[in-house]
């Protein structure tokens, strides 16, 4: 497949680069800033541009058989980019007719799933109070994917862990994996390439967790 990624220089864009190009897929990373992107392989296309602005991103969409999107705030400071960023890619997938697009979410945003123990109910309150901004931001994110003609799947993670691919995790479509408390990027990033020609995950929220 012919593959865009946003985000690249994060850990799960990283991860959904090196994987892809494993897997043989041709693919673009979108960077603002090259020097940060340290991944390289055959079948790879580093592209620059300013996020900010829709128009500059046409030509990273244009073609493409799916976008992979890693963006998000990574800090409480940074909140209201998830949603600012994704209306850029957004424009540009429509203004070229790009359908297919899969972006990194929340677990908090999806549902609670049945008989879910005390703990991580609590838990879960807690940390929806104490990154309540960056939530919203996600929120408003889904919300413009709602609105949008792409099918898209938002991809919603519990607690993120730095470790190898395991390959090895639960997925939920339309909930959240009970008990579900982590999950490496690696996973992550695994999780939403099978997703890519999955059609039961279109416009739908996917709960991915150990």
């Amino acid at each position: 497949m012919r593959l865009t990624v946003f985000g690249a220089t994060g850990g799960i864009g990283q991860e959904i680069v090196t994987q892809a190009l494993a897997a043989g897929h041709e693919v673009t990373a979108v960077v603002r800033d090259p020097a940060r992107f340290t991944v390289t392989g055959p079948g790879l296309q580093v592209f620059r541009a300013d996020l900010k602005e829709g128009e500059s991103l046409r030509e990273a969409v244009a073609g493409r058989d799916a976008v992979l999107s890693g963006l998000g705030a990574r800090k409480r400071a940074d909140a209201g980019i998830a949603a600012k960023l994704t209306r850029s890619v957004l424009w540009a997938m429509e203004a070229e007719g790009t359908r297919r697009l899969l972006v990194v979410s929340a677990a908090p945003l999806g549902p609670v799933p049945e008989r879910q123990p005390l703990l991580d109910r609590t838990m879960l309150a807690a940390v929806n109070t104490a990154l309540k901004a960056v939530y919203d931001d996600l929120r408003t994110m889904e919300e413009e994917l709602a609105r949008s003609t792409t099918d898209w799947t938002s991809v919603r993670p519990p607690r993120l862990l730095n470790k190898p691919l395991t390959g090895s995790y639960r997925t939920v479509v339309g909930g959240s994996p009970r008990r579900g408390r982590m999950i490496g990027r690696a996973d992550v990033a695994h999780a939403m390439l099978a997703m890519v020609d999955d059609p039961a995950t279109v416009k739908q929220g996917v709960g991915v967790a150990y």
